[in-house]
């Protein structure tokens, strides 16, 4: 069987398509779609982007996604197997059976001895009834209420808001009102706020972006890698 680099570039030369018309259709650049097909897997970096990639490159081309992965899966090296005595739990050395019933009294004697300077502790500082403590005040100069605590402000949102929050490296494009507000490949970290009345957004890597619509959450529009496009009405 052709490893599965080989496998992506014969499909893609047989529909006759250069690698920067398959990433202009899937929105993944064409230096990692280079590296795909050369399975130079370190260069695309985590495994999550490459899997992510690897599927949505697959579904293009007409293979099968998950098999893509599982060639890839074949290529990462084995976890290293533990070793079983670093594993083992350690036991708390047992203490010498002729020392159980000192240790049981010794422990005794400490609680008692701590329950007594508690006790005198407390007593001392008790004042005796109809005694004023200096410093204190009158009860007659206490308020008969105790003011509430103002309730904290909830944060306001603005209505016809939509809100994104990325949360791995994805191409995205919004378009608002006709008129496209954002556009290009923005890193882990970006969050961005538009207002309007209706909104077109298209995800290249669906599964790290979140959207909130009137501060409402709606999640992620797909999984990782993949190319989502949704309407909005805001």
């Amino acid at each position: 069987m052709p490893a599965v680099g080989a496998q992506f570039r014969a499909a893609r030369e047989a529909r006759g398509l250069s690698l920067s018309e398959v990433a202009e259709d899937i929105h993944i650049r064409a230096i990692y779609l280079a590296e795909i097909e050369a399975e130079n897997w370190r260069a695309i970096g985590a495994p999550v982007y490459v899997r992510g990639f690897l599927r949505t490159y697959a579904r293009f081309l007409g293979l099968d996604p998950e098999n893509a992965v599982a060639e890839f899966n074949r290529t990462l090296p084995a976890a290293p197997a533990s070793n079983s005595e670093e594993s083992a739990p350690i036991l708390a050395p047992r203490a010498p059976r002729g020392l159980s019933p000192l240790i049981w009294i010794a422990g005794a004697v400490a609680v008692f001895l701590i329950a007594f300077v508690i006790y005198n502790a407390v007593t001392l500082r008790r004042p005796a009834p109809g005694q004023i403590v200096a410093g204190a005040p009158s009860p007659s100069a206490l308020p008969s209420t105790l003011p509430l605590p103002s309730p904290s402000p909830t944060p306001h949102v603005a209505p016809n808001t939509l809100s994104l929050h990325v949360s791995a490296p994805s191409w995205i494009r919004v378009t608002i009102d006709g008129n496209v507000s954002m556009e290009g490949t923005f890193p882990a970290g970006t969050a961005k706020s538009f207002h309007g009345r209706a909104a077109i957004v298209r995800i290249g890597n669906a599964g790290g972006v979140d959207l909130l619509v009137d501060g409402k959450p709606i999640g992620k529009l797909g999984g990782p890698g993949d190319v989502v496009e949704r309407n909005f009405i805001l």
